[in-house]
């Protein structure tokens, strides 16, 4: 832990339960308090302050490792913009204890399930000043590797405990027995599987808590481990059943989100509905189906200062609508970093992405040899499975001059990517929503997608239609193989040579409010409903 962190924390116990006539203390104050708040106005209302604590396991630009981290960086920052007090809790991995602002031992919290005592160190995110608690535990946290793998890419055995300490915890917060007194939130926030037991252990904890909200950013990630965890964890043994904790035998993180949880929140409208579909719902579409009352899809919105083509210090050219010029320069200084031949005629495809078959890119590798054949160029930059590391490998030695590839995280270059290239590369079996296909809007670098989650709500299809009336941004495709890729693609090839044409495309994206101030103001409504 950095030195400039204060050591001797006061200690701060989680208590044994409280006496009943205490819970029933509470429960009148809060029943009177309801009461209240139900006689408010709707202006009224709106001026009454929401406390919402975050939960998640990454927020960009402490740690990242995908699309949560961004969403947890922006719409907290975006919440608080609009007025409502939103703390962030995440665990306290060695970089994000590196780079909190102004950090200062909080409290300890006591009797945690294995690994006894944590302590809570305040600060602030490095940009946006939102207030974060990180869970201070070396030895949970504060390792070599990822948040979720370790340095070979394996995962972290002991990942039942690393995130269910951090749900206990922000069940704790939650709570009305919280140790942080002067700040009980009216709402827990919590993202994917790793918060997914936060409403198990609020359920069962006896006291009056907070509501809950889960965040599901990616269904196939679900948590499932051995059921030896419910007594590990503390959480009580009946709880391990169908109408609860139990999936297919196992201890289910994400399935404990979706039972306890008050509501349900997905990063797009289409995804929303998918996940109730055999097809997406990963095995839990009939409990989710019979949850869709309470399924909210609100697409997600992408920082707009951090990918701003007109201000982004990764970019030696700044550029807008009225200067699409300049994109011609950072193409030419990609394609040198990346040892292509300098083309400006060169249809250059860029690809920013986790290498998974999630994201469909075996498809493009199958599709490749045509489009090279064509003249097109290659930019890739990411990693994930080595069949798919090593195929784009091998096509890069094979055609040095067209394809360039870079594995590994490197923020730099995939804003430099999404800058240079003329046409994005996002053919995803599903998608929740993804944020690299709005960034290729914003930087006016259309983006071929395929018809599911959040591609389908946030780009139009460069039809005859779509372009008659102003709306066409990308170029779509319905079927997961690799001619309807390859189809799509050759058809954003033929417009990038009508110059005019791809202009008024470019244009029409960049102009898009990527924003997040409606997306939080949905969510905002959302926390409203339930209190």
């Amino acid at each position: 832990m950095p030195g400039k962190i204060p050591q001797n924390p006061p200690r701060s116990r989680v208590a044994p339960p409280f006496p009943h006539q205490y819970y029933r203390l509470l429960q009148i104050n809060c029943a009177e308090i309801a009461a209240i708040i139900i006689a408010l106005g709707p202006q009224e209302k709106e001026k009454i302050l929401l406390r919402i604590l975050f939960v998640t396991s990454e927020a960009f630009p402490l740690i990242k490792t995908g699309g949560l981290a961004d969403v947890s960086g922006s719409l907290p920052a975006a919440l608080r913009n609009l007025g409502e007090d939103v703390r962030l809790l995440i665990p306290g991995y060695r970089q994000v204890l590196e780079k909190l602002r102004n950090p200062r031992i909080l409290l300890e919290l006591q009797w945690l399930p294995i690994v006894g005592n944590v302590t809570l160190i305040a600060g602030e995110m490095p940009d946006t000043g939102v207030p974060v608690m990180a869970i201070a535990c070396p030895q949970l946290y504060e390792r070599d590797g990822g948040p979720y793998l370790d340095p070979e890419g394996r995962e972290w055995l002991d990942n039942p405990l690393r995130f269910g300490i951090l749900s206990r915890v922000a069940a704790i917060l939650g709570s009305h027995v919280s140790p942080l007194a002067n700040w009980i939130p009216d709402i827990v926030h919590f993202n994917d599987w790793q918060g997914g037991l936060t409403p198990a252990f609020m359920r069962y904890s006896g006291a009056p808590c907070a509501k809950s909200v889960l965040g599901i950013h990616n269904l196939a990630f679900q948590g499932n481990c051995a059921e030896e965890w419910v007594e590990k964890l503390g959480l009580p043994p009946e709880a391990f059943h169908i109408e609860g904790l139990e999936y297919y035998g196992q201890l289910s993180f994400l399935k404990a989100g979706v039972y306890y949880a008050d509501s349900i929140t997905t990063v797009s409208p289409t995804y929303a509905a998918e996940i109730q579909t055999p097809e997406f719902g990963f095995g839990m579409q009939g409990l989710l189906a019979t949850r869709s009352e309470h399924i909210h899809g609100i697409l997600n919105g992408i920082d707009t200062t951090e990918w701003n083509p007109t201000g982004d210090p990764h970019l030696f050219h700044p550029y807008d609508t009225e200067h699409l010029d300049q994109k011609q320069l950072i193409k030419r200084e990609l394609q040198q970093r990346l040892g292509l031949a300098q083309n400006a005629d060169a249809p250059l495809l860029g690809i920013v992405s986790r290498l998974t078959h999630q994201k469909g890119l075996d498809l493009f590798l199958e599709c490749a040899a045509p489009l090279l054949a064509r003249g097109c160029q290659i930019a890739l930059l990411g990693g994930g499975e080595p069949l798919l590391e090593h195929g784009f490998w091998r096509l890069s030695l094979n055609h040095p001059q067209q394809v360039g590839v870079s594995i590994g995280y490197n923020e730099p270059l995939s804003h430099q990517i999404m800058a240079g290239a003329d046409i994005f590369i996002m053919p995803s079996r599903f998608e929740p929503c993804g944020l690299n296909q709005m960034y290729g809007l914003r930087y006016g670098t259309p983006p071929v997608v395929r018809r599911t989650g959040g591609l389908a709500d946030s780009v139009c299809d460069a039809t005859e239609a779509s372009l008659e009336d102003g709306s066409a941004t990308g170029f779509v495709f319905d079927l997961a193989d690799r001619q309807a890729l390859l189809n799509c693609v050759q058809r954003a090839i033929d417009l990038y040579h009508d110059k005019p044409v791809w202009e008024k495309i470019q244009r029409n994206g960049m102009v898009r409010d990527l924003g997040w101030n409606h997306s939080a103001s949905i969510y905002r409504d959302v926390y409203r409903s339930l209190l």
